[in-house]
This record gives structure tokens, C-alpha cells and sequence, in this order.
């Protein structure tokens, strides 16, 4: 089984474990265990999958809602009376809408690529795209343990005035082949995006000691690097307040 055929088995795994068991997913599974890189995949979609079930909890579901549905299939063998029958009701079409286009948007996140032909437009590219953070905490330190157990790129030391905004979370993603992290944190309502990249990963992107400036309609971006690392923060505070904080 190679890794591809074994990354299309366990994109059906669910992540509280009840698929542990299952003979079609043991070789997959095994696999999975044996190999870090397909092991380290599956781990970021166990975590991806499981916020995104959080969320669909989060959707509640209107009183009545068991009752409307055998009355529906009750009724399925009597068209004219489907709309007697209650389930159709707005309530339960709202909750109906919303699961399918939660579950559609899951998808794209999960899915579409996002292009960029430098670091600085991918992060610009994935932050105007919309995504869901793998890992949430207000303390950097957890951040830092969760992207450190996966081994991915972490920030040496970020600019004093990140101790004044509010972490709000980090997930890993993949650019040109290499692992990136993203930290996020929050400040009067704005939102700061750090990707953080290992140097030795991109020989070919240039240092920047001193901080790199851009800006589009929507954000605000600046480039910056260390001994180890290039970073890039994103934000939609303007360019004033990205200024200010580096």
C-alpha cells in the first residue's frame, strides 16, 4: 500500500477512535504508525477533523426535531402531505442549510490549494482564504509544546509587543514541499497571523533583518527573519498597527 492509498483510507477515519477496529483501515493504520511522515499527516487531520466535529456540535438542533423527522417519513409514500407533515418546518431546513454548508466549507479548507510564489503570498493567499486553527490556547508556551511535539518550525523570539496581544491559537501547514507553522493572536478585535518558516528549508529566500513591508486591499503584511527562521505576519489591522508592533 503506498502512502497516497493509505492517506485516502484514513481521510474516512474518525478521530475519537471508533474506526480503531476496523479490518478495511489496519493496513492504513499500521502504516501510519510505521512511517513519521504519513504518521505526522495523520495526526494534523485527526486535529483538523476534530474541530471541525466540534463545530458541527455546536450547531443545535430544534425541539421536536426526532418527532419531525418520522413524521416525515411517514409521509413519504403521501407526496401531497410532506408539507403537512412538519418536516419542512424553517426551523429544522435552517439547521439542515447550515451542517451542508459547514461541511462544504470543511471541504474546501481541507482541499483547495492555495497558490503563492514567495512565502509572503502564500500568507496572504491562506489568510484571505479563511481557515481552521488545529490548536487553540491563550498560552504561547502550549503552542509551542503542541507545534514542538510535530516538529514543526518554531518562533526563536518574536517582537516585545507580542506579549500585548492575546494568542489565540496554531495549526501547521505545508509550503513548497516543507512544514510552516501559524500562530495567531488577537487585539481589539484584529487578528495577527505569524507563519513561521525554517531557513534551511528555503535557501533560496532572501534574509531580512530589518522588517519588509506590503500591503493589499484586505491586509497588512511584513517579512522579517532571525538566525533561524523567516517569518511573515499577516493582519487586518493596517499597516500603521503592523508597523507599530515591529
Amino acid at each position: 500500500m503506498s502512502n497516497n492509498e493509505a492517506k485516502f483510507l484514513l481521510t474516512a477515519y474518525r478521530p475519537n477512535g471508533r474506526d480503531a477496529g476496523d479490518p478495511a483501515m489496519a493496513e492504513a493504520l499500521a502504516q501510519a504508525r510505521n512511517d513519521p511522515t504519513l504518521g505526522e499527516w495523520f495526526s494534523r487531520e485527526q486535529a483538523y477533523d476534530s474541530v471541525v466535529a466540534a463545530r458541527l456540535r455546536e450547531i443545535a438542533a430544534p425541539a421536536g426535531l426526532r418527532e419531525s423527522i418520522v413524521a416525515g417519513a411517514r409521509a413519504s409514500a403521501r407526496p401531497a402531505e410532506l408539507h403537512r407533515a412538519g418536516w419542512l418546518r424553517p426551523a429544522w431546513v435552517a439547521v439542515a442549510a447550515a451542517a451542508v454548508v459547514l461541511l462544504s466549507v470543511a471541504g474546501w479548507w481541507r482541499w483547495s490549494p492555495v497558490d503563492g510564489g514567495t512565502l509572503n503570498e502564500f500568507a496572504v493567499n491562506f489568510v484571505s482564504r479563511g481557515f481552521i486553527l488545529e490548536k487553540r490556547s491563550a498560552d504561547v508556551r502550549v503552542l509551542q509544546a503542541w507545534l514542538a511535539e510535530r516538529h514543526g518550525p518554531l518562533p526563536s523570539a518574536l517582537p516585545a509587543e507580542f506579549a500585548h496581544l492575546r494568542a489565540l491559537g496554531c495549526r501547521q501547514l505545508e509550503f513548497q514541499g516543507h512544514e510552516i507553522s501559524l500562530v495567531c493572536f488577537e487585539r481589539d478585535g484584529k487578528e495577527f497571523h505569524v507563519f513561521v518558516a525554517q531557513r534551511s528549508d528555503f535557501p533560496g529566500l532572501e534574509p531580512h533583518l530589518k522588517a519588509e513591508f506590503g500591503e493589499t486591499a484586505k491586509f497588512a503584511s511584513a517579512a522579517w527573519s532571525d538566525a533561524s527562521n523567516y517569518y511573515v505576519l499577516v493582519s487586518d489591522a493596517g499597516l500603521d498597527v503592523v508597523k507599530r508592533i515591529l
